[in-house]
Parts: C-alpha cells; structure tokens; sequence
C-alpha cells in the first residue's frame, strides 16, 4: 500500500521542471514576441490587400476626370502583392528575407575583404600625385 508520502514523492516526480532562469525566460520571450509579431504582420498584410482591393475597386469605376486623385496603379499592385505576401507568410516570410539579407553579407565579408598595407597605400599616393 502506497503511503502519502510516497504519493506526494511520485506526483513531484511526474511534474515538468519549471525552469526560472534567465535563458529559459528570453528564449520564451523570443518565441513569444516571434508570434505576436507574425500575427501582426499577417494582420497588417490582410489590411494592405483589403486596402488594395478597395483601391482597385475605386480606380476602376473612376470616371475620368478624377484619375489623377486616385492612387497609381503601382502603388494598388504593390499593396495587393505585399499585403497577400505577408497575409500569407507573415513571420516566416520575413524571416526567410532576413536570412536572405544574413547569407548575403557574410559572402561579402568573407570573401571580398581586400588588404593592403600601408606601404602600397603610400606608393599608389606617390604615384598619383607625380
């Protein structure tokens, strides 16, 4: 027969650790701010592609005269192609950029470092001004 304190013992046991450290609370934080910030961007891109269409709308069933204070068609297929774009892919979008934009400047910095001392400094000087 279990006793209460064997009882008490075997509950704690089958409990998840409750970490209360400083990296377990940014790592939630991070993964935290990465889903309010995903769902605001696809929030924000269903806005863009509502906008654009009602922009599209209005651009259509414009009669002449008031073209000119419409908006561009470039800035109409702008908002419905990066409102839908985010509408759709939000964080993952733009982190798919991001690591876009990482990739491209550590090639650059990897391989097109050019070194010169200063002694060849000095002579390319030296020979522009004779």
């Amino acid at each position: 027969m279990t006793q209460i304190d064997e009882a008490a013992a075997l509950a704690q046991a089958s409990l998840p650790s409750a970490a209360w450290d400083l990296t377990s609370f940014l790592l939630n934080a991070k993964s935290q701010v990465q889903l309010w910030g995903g769902l605001l961007l696809m929030l924000l891109g269903t806005v863009g592609l509502l906008w654009g269409g009602v922009l599209l709308i209005k651009k259509l069933m414009a009669n002449p005269q008031s073209a000119s204070q419409q908006s561009s068609w470039g800035t109409i297929a702008l908002l419905i192609l990066v409102g839908g774009a985010l509408g759709t892919g939000g964080w993952s979008l733009v982190s798919t950029i991001g690591s876009g934009g990482q990739q491209t400047i550590t090639d650059l910095g990897g391989g097109t470092v050019i070194i010169q001392t200063v002694d060849q400094v000095s002579r390319f000087l030296d020979g522009a001004s004779k």
